[in-house]
């Protein structure tokens, strides 16, 4: 796959602080086999004036009510006509400029791979020198599925024939969409993931699934359902177990 075409997803809903930061990281990569799909919930404040002033730079903008998180990502997926896809969230950006020319370079070099996996860092507040804690995906185990662990979602760049034969992100989940994706992809139908060592996203802290207690019991229910619905065992004290390695990823981060 020489020179693969790489499509990002930003779905986005009232982000006006985060979005410009989250599309400028995108726009300024070197990579030039790019296509920029931005799928705008009809944002009520600045956000969509923002997304605009871009337009030259978007391949895509959707701006319109969408069911949910998973639905508009599902909107954004379905305009995808790249060879590989990956999601950056709006609050979310990559790392630095070579990213995706990286993770294109993995790709074109290793064709017998279906999927990259990248590590991610996430911070408190607006530095960015320092993270608070950092997913390295090489830690990461297929077994580990059956925890509710998942490789790092936004660091995860998967041929676009693995939606179309495998289904897109579950509507029917507010929070777990994400991990059912990856466990239908990854865990049940074998998907080739090359792991890199790349840090290709910068996270803010502070997402749905780690908002309160709430969001967590949630996430895990539905993580127990996904689990259930595809045939492996939920055990739901198992699942909770791993916030065991969470906290492993919060004692050793990388000091830049």
């Amino acid at each position: 796959m020489n020179n693969p075409k790489i499509s990002i997803v930003t779905v986005v809903f009232n982000a006006e602080k985060t979005i410009a930061q989250a599309i400028e990281s995108v726009v300024n990569q070197t990579y030039g086999n790019i296509e920029y799909i931005v799928v705008d919930g009809k944002s009520t404040d600045n956000t969509l004036a923002i997304i605009q002033s871009y337009s030259t730079q978007i391949s895509h903008c959707v701006s319109e009510p969408d069911k949910g998180l998973y639905d508009a990502m599902n909107k954004g997926v379905a305009l995808a006509s790249g060879d590989v896809v990956g999601i950056l969230n709006a609050d979310d950006f990559l790392a630095d400029n070579t990213v995706i020319e990286k993770i294109a370079n993995l790709f074109a070099q290793n064709p017998g791979i279906d999927a990259v996996s990248t590590d991610v860092a996430i911070y408190k507040g607006e530095d960015f020198s320092k993270p608070w804690r950092y997913y390295a995906a090489k830690s990461f185990r297929k077994w580990q599925f059956l925890m509710g662990i998942q490789p790092p979602h936004p660091g995860f760049y998967v041929k676009r024939e693995f939606y179309e034969k495998y289904g897109n992100y579950r509507t029917d989940f507010r929070i777990a969409a994400d991990f059912d994706l990856m466990l239908r992809f990854i865990y049940i139908h074998a998907c080739k993931v090359l792991y890199s060592p790349i840090l290709s996203v910068k996270m803010r802290d502070g997402g749905i699934s780690s908002k309160d207690f709430k969001s967590k019991l949630r996430m895990n229910q539905e993580v127990q359902k996904s689990l259930s619905d595809n045939k492996l065992p939920a055990y739901r004290i198992f699942i909770w177990l791993k916030y065991c390695i969470k906290i492993w990823q919060l004692v050793f981060v990388p000091k830049s």
